[in-house]
């Protein structure tokens, strides 16, 4: 059994990571237009998010819970700067190209620069007027769960109430459950704009979409905790992964009749789409599953670039469409201006992770190691 930072660069999680962005791509391209025969996995594929959110609660959950393991100390700030070097470099670099070069701009208008800046645009967001970089939605609930987590599981371990944390879990599964109810009769429904309503009370605000965010630290809690329970689990790789995709397959034909604005899939569609969720993860970390036995060149680069290319995709398919259409008049639903809007979105994110997100991470990488250099001489010398 593999500890530590090497579970997480498995293949099999490169693989999802890959297919997570895919979805999300396809998804966002189908607000511009797109091809017919895109039109289911369109459809669906704002559920790229969601498996975005349990790989991060299993990574950053993974990440603390491994020093748990171990009896080391958790230290808040190294945390923080880690995530700071990783996240916010590549961010701002988008933010600044929106703010100097209007054309930038996808829809319609950003929202108020202090949002943007404290990561807390998800709040009461206006989709309608305020749809520029609205994406940025998700990074703001990962933010503000990198925030409060590990000082959460910080004060757990330092009152050595390790044993009492897993409590915590159900809890806000159920406190989301309750919150998403609450919501739907007291704000949403009543609303003239129910749709609007729906994206700025439901769908967008943190304390309702942790679902995932929860499953995948639940996961990590199983690795490094209970190793015999996480060996059994994962003995039958492939049926988990062909069980997740068959649920999977069975709540996109649910939303098809759009399940996602009715009372069930708002309130309980979202923890079962990250239970879903789950199982593929559980599977692709299966030795015996085909995700985790096969590496994939494409899906690893795909996986690495994922976070760049998502700060940047919307927007360049947006230039790219309208680009095309100038000067060819190629039509937006076409599968030729489909596969150029891939390319430039790969491009970009290519671009934006070789100039500013991978300099960064070498930043951090670097200093990290000398901070560790040089705790291991004083320790000596002590």
């Amino acid at each position: 059994m593999q500890t530590g930072a090497s579970l997480y660069r498995f293949a099999g999680l490169d693989h999802l990571r890959a297919l997570a962005i895919i979805l999300v791509f396809v998804y966002h391209y189908g607000i511009f237009g797109h091809p017919e025969g895109l039109s289911f996995i369109g459809r669906f594929g704002w559920t790229g998010v969601d498996l975005f959110f349990v790989l991060s609660g299993f990574l950053i959950g993974g990440q603390l819970f491994a020093k748990m393991a171990r009896q080391e100390t958790i230290s808040y700030g190294e945390f923080y700067f880690k995530r700071f070097l990783r996240i916010v470099p590549a961010y701002l670099f988008v933010l600044a190209l929106y703010l100097l070069f209007p054309g930038f701009k996808e829809r319609s208008e950003l929202p108020p620069a202090w949002k943007l800046l404290t990561f807390t645009q998800n709040f009461g967001l206006d989709i309608i007027h305020q749809g520029a970089f609205s994406h940025a939605w998700s990074l703001c609930i990962e933010e503000q769960f990198y925030l409060v987590f590990p000082l959460i599981i910080i004060g757990f371990a330092n009152k050595k109430a390790g044993h009492k944390a897993g409590w915590l879990i159900p809890i806000v599964f159920a406190f989301g459950l309750v919150v998403r109810l609450a919501s739907w009769y007291l704000l949403v429904q009543p609303s003239p704009s129910f749709g609007l309503a729906y994206y700025r009370y439901i769908y967008y605000p943190t304390h309702t979409r942790l679902d995932g965010l929860l499953v995948g630290v639940a996961l990590a809690a199983l690795y490094h905790f209970r190793p015999n329970t996480w060996q059994k689990a994962t003995r039958y790789g492939n049926p988990l992964l062909l069980a997740s995709l068959l649920l999977l397959f069975g709540l996109w034909w649910a939303d098809h009749n759009d399940y996602q604005y009715k009372f069930e899939g708002a309130v309980f569609g979202f923890p079962a789409l990250s239970f879903v969720f789950g199982l593929a993860v559980l599977g692709a970390l299966s030795p015996t599953s085909v995700l985790y036995r096969y590496s994939s060149r494409a899906m690893r680069l795909i996986a690495t670039l994922s976070y760049s290319i998502y700060l940047t995709h919307k927007q360049l398919i947006h230039l790219t469409q309208q680009t095309l259409e100038k000067l060819f008049n190629l039509d937006k639903d076409s599968y030729q201006s489909f596969f150029a809007c891939v390319i430039t979105s790969f491009l970009g994110g290519w671009l934006l992770h070789l100039l500013i997100e991978k300099p960064f991470l070498r930043l951090r990488d670097r200093f990290l190691a000398r901070r560790r250099s040089s705790l291991q001489t004083n320790t000596l010398k002590g």
